[in-house]
């Protein structure tokens, strides 16, 4: 295991600021094209993956689909769900209390 170490007292202020500010962008950056691969890549789901997702019938993926509730894409006949969407369309419900 390789480990990298640093003499702090041989530093200066400005030093240790500069490679901790250089060190911090790095990790930002990364995180970002991160987070961007997992954006670009948004997952389809077909019509059973998708009612297996949200825990409900064909019939009322169906009905939500033709509602508009629900966004759907299709090559040919079949139908395709995307992920990301389908978490969008949750609302958050009131709680009575």
């Amino acid at each position: 295991m390789k480990t990298n170490s640093i003499i702090l007292q041989d530093l200066s202020l400005e030093e240790l600021q500069e490679l901790i500010g250089t060190t911090v962008k790095k990790e930002i950056t990364e995180l970002q094209k991160e987070l961007k691969k997992q954006i670009d890549s948004d997952e389809l789901l077909t019509r059973e993956e998708t009612c297996r997702f949200l825990k409900i019938d064909s019939s009322t993926l169906w009905s939500w689909t033709n509602k508009g509730k629900v966004k759907a894409y299709g090559i040919g006949a079949r139908r395709y769900y995307k992920r990301s969407e389908l978490l969008e369309c949750l609302t958050l419900l009131k709680s009575r209390t």
